[in-house]
């Protein structure tokens, strides 16, 4: 796999393209949180803002390889679109017999008023137009219904970059600025926040990380030897407006 460039912006459409061409480093990114980590997860935060509301329609919009509209569909019983603007997610997402539309985020191909929830987990911020794709959502979900959007603090993971000379990366939808950008589009926007460890069990485990990550693989090098764990705090906000 290559690296992305260094310094990209991970709204680049380019950047984004490339790293979503090929789902194995967005594997080894989740097998972190799926192993390390103690404590909220995000993942488990949003499929419960989606399930509370019981939707007969979803639409998960740039759904990777499907885990969770699979999960949506079949324990909670909607009827979920997924959408991605890769043509492998797009394959992956059919592959697994999900309704699949390749589709901008931006642009949605569907009808005002098509859904009961509308899903963005940890994708707003590779969006060049945030504020756009926000629009796009406020759209097609049907009135009093909700939006259910994932992402990141700026303190996410800290002590791992701390690591590598605190390269943080500023995401344009992030858990500081998310309900200003939701409010322009949504009445009433509830921030449910999460905070866990994720306890990395040696350098060589956070050097994977890092080089799985879109925008920062190159200083997986500049990783310390160290001994035993290293304990980093995840941060992250699901966010529901309606």
């Amino acid at each position: 796999m290559e690296n992305p460039q260094r310094g990209a912006d991970i709204s680049d459409r380019d950047v984004v393209a490339s790293e979503y061409s090929d789902e194995r480093r967005l594997m080894a990114r989740v097998r972190v949180f799926e192993e390390f980590l103690e404590g909220p997860d995000c993942l488990e935060v949003t499929f419960d803002a989606i399930a509370e509301a019981a939707p007969r329609d979803v639409l998960e919009v740039g759904a990777g390889w499907g885990d969770l509209a699979v999960r949506i569909r079949d324990t909670v019983g909607s009827r979920v679109t997924a959408t991605d603007l890769s043509a492998r997610m797009t394959h992956l997402l059919r592959q697994r017999q999900l309704d699949t539309v390749r589709a901008d985020a931006q642009h949605l191909p569907f009808p005002n008023d098509s859904f009961d929830v509308v899903v963005a987990n940890s994708m707003l911020y590779h969006v060049p137009d945030p504020t756009s794709a926000i629009r796009q959502f406020a759209r097609v979900v049907r009135p009093t219904s909700r939006l259910v959007a994932t992402t990141f603090g700026r303190n996410h993971l800290r002590e791992v970059w701390r690591l590598v000379g605190d390269a943080v990366v500023e995401r344009s939808f992030g858990l500081e600025n998310g309900r200003s950008l939701l409010e322009t589009a949504f009445t009433h926007v509830e921030r449910r926040r999460g905070q866990g460890e994720v306890t990395f069990p040696n350098a060589d485990e956070v050097r994977a990380y890092i080089s799985s990550t879109v925008t920062r693989a190159h200083l997986a090098d500049l990783v310390p030897d160290f001994e035993g764990p290293l304990v980093a705090h995840s941060d992250f906000a699901v966010f529901v407006a309606t």
